[in-house]
């Protein structure tokens, strides 16, 4: 179990991670981009619910 954790502790050395600054630039694009998929698919929810009560009128 030891090595196990010896061979992750070197295989993270050796990861090249992000700055902050492109963490941060990454985080605000993911919420930019979610907020954007969310208030279509609100849309079309919204939109789907008022046919389908005109349809079953």
């Amino acid at each position: 179990m030891l090595k196990y954790f010896k061979e992750v502790l070197g295989e993270l050395k050796q990861v090249t991670w992000p700055t902050r600054s492109e963490t941060i630039k990454l985080t605000f694009i993911v919420i930019a981009i979610s907020t954007i998929v969310s208030i279509y698919l609100g849309g079309l929810d919204l939109g789907f619910t008022k046919l389908l009560g005109i349809l079953l009128k």
